[in-house]
């Protein structure tokens, strides 16, 4: 079982940055895959970037490629979502989410635990 909690969010201008933080709590965060997705009101919850236990790897979807950084603290157990350049079209509710396997997966029906969600908001 692992329980998540998103923090970080808020209100931004655009260009503007923000730092969203996953902490994790439960056995064995290591071995978690963990993404980010984020909903904006009256669409479907995308997939915005991965990270996977077993390399590192990372994946991002391409709207956010070059201005978004995901990060992991094992030792923290811990992810973080770096976002730069931040425009109106990235406001949505932010969700982490844990999935237990090696990689990282596009699709929230793979993911086993989220946590409540983070309001941002970029202003024009």
């Amino acid at each position: 079982q692992v329980h998540l909690v998103d923090t970080g969010g808020g209100l931004v201008q655009a260009g503007g940055s923000l730092r969203l933080s996953c902490a994790a709590s439960g056995r064995s965060f290591s071995v978690y895959s963990m993404g980010w997705f984020r909903q904006a009101p009256g669409k479907e919850r995308d997939f915005v970037v991965g990270i996977s236990w077993s390399d590192g790897r990372t994946s991002y979807a391409d709207s956010v490629k070059g201005r978004f950084t995901i990060s992991r603290d094992n030792s923290k157990n811990t992810v973080y979502l770096q976002m730069s350049s931040l425009k109106p079209e990235d406001t949505a509710v932010y969700y982490c989410a844990a999935r237990r396997g090696p990689y990282s997966s596009g699709s929230y029906r793979e993911y086993d635990y989220w946590g409540q969600g983070t309001q941002v908001t970029v202003s024009s």
